[in-house]
């Protein structure tokens, strides 16, 4: 029959290694947030090729994250995790309606139901404001897609009405994104209204000198 001793050092071992993994995956957590940050700046400077190669960046250390805690389920759903998967979905999806005009499915993504779904909900403050990007180079019609986009995705979030405790904050970012939709839809609306607007004028100018 093992010693109270023996059985306190095996024990000890297994929560040095829990303790390891959570301090080890909780930098990697913070190292993917900053990274997605950065990837979803550059997409917005329409440096696209450095944009993509952060989001490889980011997932590698997302699956060395995963890979760490893999024995240990109760870390990896201590909320960390969750939040860097939240803001990879996110940064993946910026890119991907930006670039490519197309939504990601979850597979795609790999990253899981509810952070999918979340760091979709995101997108929509990012799509904002490449929306207003484009009105202030002059290209509010180009919003017009996005902005549509940002309607889709609200829609999406709708479906899943169900309980905190299933959904994890959907319902917030819900209501996010319908607060998103609605001021850039105001301010599209009015863009696009003043260009027309200034291009009568033009025309009338134009009349004019003739």
């Amino acid at each position: 029959m093992p010693s109270l001793k023996d059985l306190a050092e095996e024990m000890l071992k297994h929560f040095e290694a829990k303790d390891r993994a959570r301090e080890e995956a909780f930098k990697l957590s913070r190292e993917v947030v900053r990274i997605c940050s950065s990837s979803i700046r550059s997409v917005h400077r329409q440096d696209m090729k450095e944009g993509e190669r952060l989001i490889s960046e980011a997932y590698t250390l997302l699956k060395r994250m995963r890979d760490l805690l893999r024995d240990h389920p109760d870390i990896r759903y201590a909320g960390f995790v969750d939040h860097a998967e939240q803001e990879y979905a996110e940064a993946r999806s910026v890119f991907s309606i930006i670039t490519a005009r197309e939504i990601l499915t979850p597979a795609d993504v790999d990253v899981d139901l509810v952070n999918y779904l979340a760091g979709l909900g995101d997108t929509t403050g990012e799509l904002r404001r490449h929306t207003l990007d484009l009105i202030r180079r002059g290209e509010p019609q180009e919003g017009e897609y996005f902005l549509g986009m940002m309607e889709e995705i609200y829609h999406l979030l709708m479906m899943f009405d169900y309980p905190e405790a299933i959904n994890r904050g959907l319902r917030r970012k819900s209501d996010l994104a319908r607060s998103m939709l609605e001021r850039t839809r105001g301010d599209l609306t009015n863009a696009i209204e003043m260009a027309k607007v200034e291009a009568s004028l033009r025309r009338l100018e134009d009349k004019l000198k003739d």
